[in-house]
Parts: structure tokens; sequence; C-alpha cells
């Protein structure tokens, strides 16, 4: 078991590697990957069921107590992340296929990358997790709405069948695993190890899968999507700061709402394009793009506000020597 559990943290920590590496064997053998296309909702789905697994709505009762960190990361999220997707796409003059991506990605909810991210920046790991939960349950709700109002100017969009994927692939998922949680009980224990390498694995044959049927347009279009992608996600991760220091955030919460708002579901953004954008299949794109960038620049984001939180400590240990 141990050993097992070792497997699974390195699967775990090493995620992007292993992303990048099977993307570019995906990349240059589609045939070997594109299958898993198929099943990019039940991948998602297992994804979502993990979450659902690690939700204890107890022990973020004393923060439900104190919302202000929630509101401000519910507002960043769903308000300034798909209004700044949309503005790129009219700045840029995007193609219909990748502002539909993009408007995607600026859509969805925070991933549950965010709070792996947020524990290696030394942040407020349980507001993290809590709004992870919040947007998440919001998203059945507001990310095809949202999607519908902006995407509209590039393609038809079809509310009603965005809102029944979205419920499929991530609100019965969730609840379900919340749902076991509470019947297995200290039984869960057993299982907890496995949920994080069985997630992890779903997210990167997803990607695997949209680099693969995608091979054959990736290169005309990957530098135009990895700098959209990278602004906006850029963006989203200031945004979260900036935000939260206007309303006089500490440092630790500070540094989970920003890291939350700037890392999206983007296996969500995929599922959606996958399952309902069939005619626009470079709409995937910018989802699976999206899934590499935000853990490349939340990984140096998160060693930045580690640092300063190691200084914020020091200056505290110092002034109380002090006295």
């Amino acid at each position: 078991m141990a050993k097992f559990n070792k497997f699974s943290s390195f699967v775990v920590n090493k995620i992007i590697f292993i992303i990048v590496i099977l993307s570019t064997i995906a990349f240059f053998y589609p045939s070997g990957f594109a299958w898993m296309t198929k099943y990019t909702a039940i991948f998602l789905g297992v994804a979502m069921f993990g979450m659902g697994t690690t939700i204890d709505f107890f022990s973020m009762k004393s923060i439900v107590v104190k919302p202000k960190e929630i509101i401000i990361g519910v507002i960043a999220q769903f308000i300034f992340m798909p209004l700044i997707a949309w503005g790129l796409c009219i700045m840029l003059n995007l193609p219909s296929d990748i502002a539909l991506g993009v408007i995607l990605v600026g859509c969805c909810p925070g991933g549950t990358a965010s709070n792996v991210m947020t524990h290696i920046a030394g942040g407020d790991v349980a507001l993290s997790v809590t709004m992870t939960t919040v947007s998440t349950l919001l998203a059945p709700f507001l990310t095809p709405v949202l999607v519908y109002l902006l995407a509209g100017a590039w393609i038809n969009v079809s509310l009603y069948a965005m809102f029944i994927t979205v419920i499929k692939v991530i609100l019965i998922p969730v609840l379900l695993g919340i749902f076991v949680k509470n019947i297995a009980g200290e039984k869960m224990e057993y299982v907890t190890p496995v949920l994080p390498l069985v997630s992890s694995i779903s997210i990167i044959l997803i990607i695997s899968g949209i680099i693969a049927i995608n091979s054959d347009k990736i290169v005309e279009s990957v530098m135009l999507v990895t700098m959209v992608v990278f602004i906006h996600n850029v963006l989203g991760l200031l945004m979260g700061m900036g935000i939260s220091k206007l309303f006089g955030v500490e440092y630790k919460k500070a540094t989970a709402v920003a890291i939350e708002v700037g890392m999206q579901n983007s296996g969500l953004a995929v599922s959606l394009a996958t399952a309902n954008f069939a005619m626009n299949p470079l709409a995937t794109l910018p989802g699976a793009i999206f899934s590499v960038m935000h853990n490349l620049t939340g990984s140096v984001f998160a060693n930045i506000r580690r640092s300063g939180s190691k200084n914020i400590e020091n200056n505290m240990k110092a002034e109380l020597e002090s006295i």
C-alpha cells in the first residue's frame, strides 16, 4: 500500500509533466489516443466524483459564516473571468471555434488543481476547497447561461443542451461523491488515496485525446491559442490578487482567492466543447492547452506567494522576539 501511495503522489504531483509527455506522443501518434475522446464526459465525471468525496461541509462552516472571500472569488470567477475571455476574443478577432473555446474556459468554475497550488503556495487551503465547491455547485446554472450570452456572437448555442451536459458531468457526480462519503463514513479512508490518482489519470486522458483528434490543426493554431490562454490565465491571477487587496483580504486568503480565480476547470470546458459543439472541433483546444498552462503559471505564482508568506512569518517572529 505504501508503494501505491507513493506512486499516486508521484502522478498527482507530476501531472503537468505527464500531460506534456503524453500530449506530445498523442500529437505524433494520434491513432493511439483519439479513442479517448469518446469517453471525455465519463472521465470528467469520475474526476468530479472524486472531488465530491473530499467535500466536508462541517469543516467549511467557520468560513461560510464569514463569506467575504467566497463572494469575492465567485464574483471574479463568474463575472470578470468570462468578460476577460470575451474581451480577448473581440480584441484579437479570434476565429469562431477558438473564440468559443476561450469563452468556455472563462465561464467554467475553479478546478481542483487550485487546491493543490494553494497548498504549495502556503495559502488558505480550506478556503480554496470551499471556493472550488461553491463555484462547482453554481456552475450548472451559471456556466451555460454565460456561454449562451457571450459566445452567441460567434456561434449558435443551445442553452438547454449545455445545461443538461453540466448536470451530467458535474452536479450528479459531485453529489454522488458527497453521498458515498456520508454513507461510507470511516471506510472512505481505504479508497481516499486512490481517488486523486484516478482523477489525475482522467484529466490526463481527456487532454491526450483532444490533442490526438486535433493534431492536424494544432500546428496552425497552437501559438495563437497558447498566447490567448496565457494572457487569460495571468489576468485571472492578477485580478484575484487585485480584488483581494482592494477589499483588505489577508495574505493567505488572498493567495487562495487569486489561484482559485486564475485556475479554471478546463476539463469541463473540453467536455462541453466535445458534447455540444461537435461541428467546432478546435473549440476543445483552448481547454486542453489551458490545462497545461495554468499548472505552469500556477506553479510559478505559488512559489512567489510561498516566499512572501515565509517572509511575513519571519518578520512576525522577529517582532515577537524583540518584545
